[in-house]
This record gives structure tokens, C-alpha cells and sequence, in this order.
């Protein structure tokens, strides 16, 4: 049984609607129902059975038993200059090692000090407020234990974690896939990640705090202006979370029209498509699991096959805009038409009107066309205008 989420964005499809399932489905269900809509859906209570559920809670000890399984291990951390907002393109934070238990110590130093004045006033007594920090250890709040593997199916040597494997169990209706990779994501403090797509199927799983995430379907990518694909972030968005340019990024005025909230508490877990924008802000000591797989699509794709349906994507993406082009330029010609043709010669009368129509439309034909020719090219998507050129 499924509950329908109430704050879905303005212009979104029916058929694009977040459901909230109250009971968990099984593999079939799952299969058939859900996976197959590729559409995101939430699950209530999704990981209440798990061990780290109860053992991981921050307010029941968790903290001391996280310390004490993992100990001083070394982990890698996403240091970030923009903190709170993670951004994932990789000139704006940086990775750096750190052992574990020194990042439980700043989630303990967080609970101690939940009045932000205090908190504030130890960084400042610290020279830490107003330049940048030059090592981890003196920026708590700039760190985020982001993506760090539990379990990673192409490249087992990066696994920092896989001592806590045994606390997660793998929801049912996921049982029968093949995981890519099983991340620990985990803040101390208040963590705002940028708008970007997984190129795999996310299973987003809550074990302690809150998120709340905002998601767009693959249809609005226009309007997200995701970076260029030969860059190290093109799955991310180039429009920033703060101080909109609007000038720049001129179809973002529309975004939130096309997008969809959803809030996780823990225990949810959040059904997440590839190829879905999605962007997530988390609470305070947020505990988070995610499980990664390939799409069924991704799973049969041959790579010798690559070029072929780069192609047809390509000419679905041109054909869609030339429409849209075609739409937009015959319409503005033709109202111009409509008002200029029929206007009464000086004697009053209209005899010519028919001839003129008929000799008006053939011109407005020829003249769309031409406007068509020139300015195709121009309203096309960057990225595919520059892809188009390439394979030709």
C-alpha cells in the first residue's frame, strides 16, 4: 500500500509523482511496480530492524560504539571551503585522510556544544573563523564523512569500513541485485550536498537525524544546467544553491516548478532513479547507509554498442528541440501574418483578400524554414550541439 506525497512541484506529471510506502514491498514487487516506473518512492520504517538502527543512535551511545568498532582506522573526509554546502565538483573541497575516532570526537564536541554561540566562540578562539583552514583536524564543521565505503564491488582495496557490514542488513526487495557499493555518509554538523545525478540506482537509507531532499527528474535537466561531460562533476548541477545568477543560468527561474521534497527521518529509506537530480540537506549527527546497483539498462548495455545509442540519443534530443523551435517560430510568424494580411486595401474593399492569404501563407512557409535554419543550431542544448559535432 502506498501513500502519495502532498508537495510535489507545480508542473509535475502525474506519472512522475514520489509515492511513501508504509509497508515494504518484496523483490517482485519491487521489480514489476517501482523499479520499472523509474520514479523515486519513499519506505517507512524501511531499516527499524537493523542492528545499527539501535546501536548506531547518537542519543543511546552510538557514538561510543561506532568509536569502538572502527577505532582510530583511517578514513577519507570531504573537506570543504563552502561548508555548510558540500559542492562535488572537485575544485571546491578536497579529500583527506583522517582516523575515524577523530571524527566520532568532533560528533561528541557537537552534542556537548549544541548552543551555537559556543561552538562558535571555540572556533574563534581557534583562529578558525574567517580564513581557510590548512588541516582537518582544526575544522570540525568543515568535515563531511561523505560516500565512505562499506562495501565496494570494483575496487574492494578503498573499503575503510567493512567492519560494520554486519550491522546492515540488506532490505529485502533489493536481494536479488547486484550491489555496486555500500557507503556510510555521516555529518556532525548541519550538511547541504549540491544538485547532482547518480549514474546508478540509489537505495538512500536513514539510521539516525533527518534529511530532507529535493529531487528533479531527468526531463529538467535543462533547467539544472548539469557541468560539461568532459569534466570530473558532470553529474552535477553549475547553478549554485546560493545567490541564484539568473542572468546566466536564465531557465533556472523554473526549476522548483519541476521539483518534488521529500523528508526522511530514521528508518526511512528513499528510492532514488539514475539519472535523477536530487539535492540533500541533512541535520545535525545524520547517519545515513546507501546502497548503489546498476540499472538493468546499464546491466545489458554492450560497450561496443556505446556510439550506436549515443546517436539515437542524440537524435531524440535534436528532434525534440527542432520541434519546439518549429512550434515557437511558426506560431510568432504566423500571428505576424494574421495581422498584416487581411488589412483593407485604401478603397475599402478586400477583394484580394484570398489571394493574398493564400500567397501570404506560401511566403510565411518559406520564411519559416529559413528562420529555422538559423536559429536551430542556436537554441539547441549546449552539450548536445557540442556532442553532435564531435561524432560527425
Amino acid at each position: 500500500m502506498s501513500v502519495q506525497l502532498d508537495n510535489t512541484g507545480e508542473n509535475m506529471d502525474e506519472s512522475l509523482r514520489i509515492q511513501r510506502f508504509e509497508q515494504i514491498p518484496s523483490s517482485l514487487e519491487f521489480e514489476s511496480l517501482i523499479q520499472s516506473t523509474n520514479v523515486p518512492a519513499v519506505f517507512t520504517g524501511c531499516v527499524n530492524d537493523w542492528k545499527a538502527f539501535s546501536k548506531w543512535n547518537p542519543s543511546n551511545g552510538g557514538l561510543d560504539y561506532l568509536q569502538e568498532r572502527v577505532g582510530s582506522g583511517i578514513v577519507e573526509a570531504m573537506l570543504s571551503k563552502s561548508a555548510p554546502v558540500f559542492y562535488g565538483d572537485l575544485r571546491s573541497h578536497e579529500r583527506v585522510p583522517l582516523p575515524f575516532s577523530t571524527f566520532i570526537g568532533y560528533c561528541k564536541q557537537r552534542m556537548q556544544n549544541r548552543d551555537f554561540g559556543c561552538a562558535n566562540s571555540e572556533l574563534e578562539s581557534h583562529g578558525l573563523i574567517g580564513r581557510d583552514a590548512e588541516h582537518a583536524e582544526d575544522a570540525p564543521e568543515q568535515i563531511y564523512l561523505a560516500q565512505t565505503p562499506i562495501m565496494n564491488a570494483d575496487n574492494e582495496e578503498k573499503v575503510q569500513l567493512e567492519t560494520l557490514r554486519e550491522d546492515i542488513e540488506t532490505p529485502a526487495f533489493l536481494e536479488r541485485k547486484t550491489l555496486a557499493s555500500i557507503n556510510l555518509w555521516m555529518n556532525n554538523a548541519q550538511a547541504r550536498s549540491s544538485t547532482h545525478y547518480d549514474p546508478h540506482h540509489n537505495l538512500l537509507c536513514v539510521v539516525a537525524g533527518c534529511k530532507q531532499v529535493v529531487l528533479w527528474p531527468p526531463s529538467a535537466s535543462p533547467m539544472l544546467y548539469p557541468l560539461p561531460i568532459y569534466g570530473e562533476a558532470s553529474n552535477h548541477s553549475s547553478v549554485a544553491l546560493e545567490n541564484h545568477d539568473f542572468s546566466t543560468y536564465p531557465r533556472a527561474k523554473c526549476a522548483m516548478e519541476h521539483s518534488q521534497k521529500v523528508v526522511l527521518h530514521a528508518g526511512d529509506a528513499l528510492f532514488i532513479p539514475e539519472g535523477w537530480f536530487h539535492q540533500v540537506d541533512s541535520d545535525d549527527l545524520t547517519i545515513a547507509i546507501n546502497f548503489w546497483w546498476r540499472s538493468n539498462m546499464m546491466s545489458s548495455m554492450e560497450e561496443h554498442m556505446d556510439a550506436y545509442y549515443l546517436r539515437r540519443i542524440l537524435k531524440r534530443l535534436t528532434d525534440k528541440e527542432m520541434d519546439q523551435v518549429l512550434h515557437k517560430t511558426s506560431s510568432t510568424i504566423m500571428g505576424d501574418m494574421k495581422r498584416h494580411i487581411c488589412e483593407l486595401p485604401g478603397n475599402g474593399k478586400a477583394d484580394h483578400c484570398g489571394n493574398d492569404l493564400d500567397q501570404a501563407c506560401e511566403e510565411a512557409d518559406s520564411k519559416e524554414k529559413e528562420v529555422q535554419q538559423k536559429n536551430l543550431l542556436q537554441d539547441l542544448e549546449p552539450i548536445a550541439l557540442q556532442m553532435i559535432l564531435l561524432l560527425e
